[in-house]
């Protein structure tokens, strides 16, 4: 690609980051450049954020229903999966899908409400009282 053919259509990272091109200069020689986005990864970026709101709303919409709890819904929303929060947290994997169980979630301590909440950079109050 040369210099001036590099892409520079906006996505949803302009401000945030760029990205790092090879390209050939006026000589033929390669060198970088920098790029604000191009049509393609934009449309990649916006199908992978709808199809995260999406599984965000599935969520809210499971908690509302009683069939999860919040830890589920608050995973979903920081982008976590459950070895993550697992990490985050210091419960084991199994443990964390344990308070996955609505049951379950409303005995937790006030001390694991608030492993998780600092996990997910809420108040244990926003955690415990989220409805869906």
């Amino acid at each position: 690609m040369k210099k001036e053919d590099v892409p520079q259509d906006p996505s949803a990272l302009v401000g945030v980051t760029r990205d790092v091109c090879y390209v050939k200069d006026k000589n033929g020689k390669y060198t970088t450049d920098l790029s604000i986005g191009w049509d393609v990864k934009k449309q990649a970026l916006d199908n992978a954020w709808d199809d995260i709101k999406e599984r965000v709303a599935e969520a809210a919409l499971k908690v509302k229903n009683g069939e999860t709890s919040p830890v589920f819904y608050f995973m979903e929303v920081k982008l976590m999966d459950v070895t993550l929060l697992a990490g985050y947290t210091g419960f084991w994997k199994f443990t964390v899908k344990r308070h996955f169980n609505p049951e379950v979630f409303k005995n937790l301590s006030g001390e694991k409400m608030a492993i998780y909440a600092k996990a997910f950079d809420i108040s244990a109050e926003e955690l415990k009282n989220f409805k869906g």
